[in-house]
């Protein structure tokens, strides 16, 4: 089924259709398999449980603006890490008994907005098998940090583990391991829960008017060529409320979209290469050089407010690293659509760029961390456990 193509973006089709064909020309190169999307389901179980847990993920190559605001895909294609500061978990129960889907999210009942993107998946994923009944929906992220920050990519992991838990509970596990399909429910609530469904460094295609089914995404460290990659993320807060869904409205307006979308597709394949041999340093340039260009899409893409998404840390952090570089301490800072930073670097040089940010004196946090993922499904009672314990 194609999705929306906006106005104004018709002319951007065929290039960045050509791209997503040299992409998967890339894939098959580099030996990466794009798993075929499901033609049968099993069974749907009216009473099935299950539970999940997914990581927060940073972006390299990144994203900002839905060209198609109800299956949520993107208007170019990106590549995120998924980071192990964090980690949502998920249970999900299908009841008869239940009037009416009910969710919980850190111990407090779900409302509005929020409810209505979760029902919106547990919607989505009954539609497949055609059956109504109601879930219970219980969920926390659990930091590592003292805060979460804005920018941790904690919506993601939150997509990732509700769309994983869902299937599983009303379709069973081998749904859920067909990383195509869980990634194309994921992005349903958020777009890069597609990302932190396939875990580690991931890719996610999409294109104005992409077909559902081929907005997906896959994992590209598939043989642990990114083992060494330290993060180490530095959460800070928004001072004024920044809002993701502003971010996406924001963007496409910019004059220097359709720019950042035409050169995707070369930085995609640049970004596959390297992760094929190990290359991190290429993949923290383009982390830090984008989050740059991501900054400078959203702040130009309104006239009267416009969206200035960092605080005056991230320039100390930025300068940091470059400093850091100059020393020969290889270092990359990357943010997304918060100040909240990752800063991706190799195990030997972990504690120099954590000693880095004490030096600062700025009060910050640093918080060690790993490549992380995929979403999976986990034993009942561990789910229950942690979603008992106080944040």
């Amino acid at each position: 089924m194609p999705t929306t193509i906006p106005d104004g973006f018709a002319d951007t089709v065929p290039a960045m259709q050509a791209a997503h064909h040299r992409i998967l020309a890339a894939l098959a190169t580099a030996g990466l398999s794009v798993a075929p999307f499901p033609t049968a389901l099993p069974s749907a179980n009216e009473r099935g449980r299950a539970a999940a847990r997914a990581y927060p993920m940073q972006g390299v190559l990144k994203y900002h603006g839905l060209a198609d605001w109800a299956y949520r895909t993107a208007f170019l294609p990106s590549i995120s890490l998924n980071n192990d500061a964090a980690h949502s978990v998920t249970l999900v129960e299908f009841d008869p008994r239940l009037a009416a889907d009910e969710a919980t999210l850190g111990g407090q009942p779900a409302r509005g907005r929020e409810l209505e993107r979760i029902v919106q998946i547990l919607d989505a994923v009954r539609a497949l098998g055609g059956v109504r009944v109601a879930a219970r929906v219980t969920t926390r992220n659990v930091l590592k940090a003292r805060v979460a920050g804005k920018g941790l990519g904690t919506s993601a992991a939150g997509a990732a583990a509700l769309a994983a838990a869902s299937i599983g509970a009303l379709y069973g596990p081998t749904l859920v391991a067909n990383t195509r399909f869980l990634s194309c429910i994921a992005r349903l609530l958020a777009g890069s829960g597609c990302r932190a469904a396939a875990g580690g460094l991931a890719l996610w295609l999409a294109y104005p008017g992409i077909a559902h089914e081929d907005s997906f995404a896959l994992r590209l460290d598939t043989a642990e060529q990114l083992a060494d990659v330290r993060l180490v993320t530095v959460p800070i807060d928004s001072r004024v409320g920044l809002k993701t869904e502003q971010a996406h409205h924001d963007a496409p307006r910019s004059s220097f979209f359709k720019a950042w979308m035409l050169s995707r597709g070369d930085e995609i394949i640049e970004c596959l290469t390297a992760a094929s041999r190990g290359d991190w340093r290429v993949i923290g340039q383009l982390a830090e050089l984008d989050s740059m260009r991501l900054h400078g899409v959203t702040m130009s893409g309104a006239r009267e407010h416009r969206l200035i998404g960092w605080e005056p840390e991230n320039i100390a952090i930025f300068r940091m690293c470059d400093a850091l570089r100059s020393q020969g301490v290889p270092v990359y800072a990357s943010t997304d659509t918060g100040p909240t930073v990752v800063l991706i670097t190799h195990r030997e040089h972990e504690a120099a760029v954590v000693a880095a940010v004490e030096a600062l004196n700025l009060g910050l946090e640093s918080v060690r961390g790993r490549i992380a993922g995929p979403a999976t499904l986990i034993d009942l009672d561990e789910a229950r456990a942690e979603l008992a314990s106080a944040p």
